[in-house]
């Protein structure tokens, strides 16, 4: 396999067409599970816990996975294991019959997740090496959020239909399969995707840069504010701001903005480096005033915020993890990344779940500022990388 630009342009094209589907079964579902978990009679605590564990288990496993994935180089083996625990866990959603058992699922969903990811990223990156770092992950997310709009529409129609939840899990088996079978037609066509990227040249560090570190506690700030959509859905349920069949049509619009969002902040991020960051933390930071603290227009425009922020988080904050690991690493780099991210998605996810029951301006007060807290430390990752590059 050469190094040509269109043959790593068709491989991130071809993963982006697998997250497609993959995203129109798992998205589609996570526009539901607060109100899903809601009638099967949890609460806002458990709702916020369950979502920050998931979360947390999908990023925090990622150390295992990555490690694994750079010591065997099973890099294909690793990412089909795990998409297929994580799309095959959506359909059965249909079948719970009480919130323990959806939060089971749920759970497991994040751990396929976990899975895949840091080995998938991995060869993602090394098409990135010809096509830009953040081009390349911004168009694989820009795809990936076509599916995240896709899903959420797909369960708003169920919902409109049948009027069931458990339809709406139902019918995501149809994707979750589409999903699985274009995986299996990447990897007969792309079986080794690292050599899409140059050995490691001579002099090039073999360890993780000193930046690593500085950048990780970044992106655990944002991680710690950043409001889990199931959180917000619960508050579209109880508080009535909008009716049923408009939560996962919100989602929908929010992932539209994520997808667009991924692209051009993709492409920027290549042309401008880290400052395009820092611009949409400080801009997505004011959704959960937005979304806890107005009515359905600030609700909206809360929620636009939070795609914006979704496709820096999916573009740039993954593509920057590329500049500091070096090759042989990438797929432990990401691990330990994620896990980092998702530990500190958890405790902020958690808390706001508690903070939701005793005050929202205090849940809306500790998550933008906790998202800001993150931009001295980019500054400074950026003054880093300036000398990297």
């Amino acid at each position: 396999m050469g190094n040509q630009p269109n043959q790593a342009l068709r491989f991130v094209l071809l993963l982006g067409l697998v997250s497609l589907f993959a995203d129109v079964t798992y998205e589609g579902a996570r526009s539901i599970t607060g109100p899903y978990l809601s009638i099967l009679g949890a609460g806002a605590a458990v709702v916020g816990l369950i979502a920050g564990f998931g979360e947390f288990i999908g990023y925090g496993f990622r150390v295992v996975s990555g490690v694994v994935s750079d010591r065997t180089r099973r890099y294909w083996a690793v990412a089909i294991a795990g998409y297929a625990v994580n799309l095959l866990a959506v359909p059965l959603l249909a079948l719970a019959g009480n919130w323990p058992a959806a939060a089971a699922l749920i759970v497991a969903e994040r751990l396929g997740k976990a899975i895949r990811n840091p080995a998938r990223d991995a060869m993602l990156s090394h098409a990135s090496h010809r096509l830009g770092r953040g081009w390349a992950f911004g168009v694989h997310e820009a795809l990936d959020q076509i599916g995240a709009v896709l899903g959420p529409l797909a369960v708003a129609g169920a919902l409109a239909w049948k009027g069931s939840y458990r339809y709406g899990f139902a019918v995501l088996g149809i994707p979750a399969a589409l999903a699985l079978a274009t995986l299996a037609v990447a990897r007969v066509t792309y079986p080794r995707p690292r050599d899409l990227e140059p050995e490691l040249r001579a002099g090039e560090p073999a360890r993780l840069s000193p930046a690593f570190p500085l950048y990780l506690a970044a992106a655990a700030c944002i991680a710690l504010g950043f409001v889990d959509y199931s959180l917000a859905a619960y508050h579209m349920k109880t508080a009535a701001v909008v009716a049923d069949e408009w939560i996962p049509l919100l989602y929908a619009g929010a992932m539209g903005v994520d997808a667009v969002s991924a692209l051009v902040l993709g492409r920027w991020y290549d042309r401008k480096g880290l400052p395009v960051l820092w611009a949409a933390v400080a801009a997505s930071a004011w959704c959960a005033p937005l979304v806890f603290l107005s009515g359905p227009w600030g609700l909206m425009a809360g929620m636009a915020l939070w795609g914006a922020g979704m496709g820096a988080q999916e573009s740039v904050l993954r593509a920057v993890v590329a500049e500091l690991v070096p090759r042989d690493r990438r797929a432990t780099g990401y691990g330990v990344f994620n896990a980092g991210f998702g530990l500190a998605w958890f405790a902020g996810s958690a808390l706001m779940g508690l903070l939701y029951e005793r005050s929202k301006i205090a849940l809306a007060a500790f998550s933008v500022a906790a998202q800001l807290a993150s931009l001295p430390l980019l500054y400074a990752v950026h003054r880093r990388l300036r000398l990297i590059r």
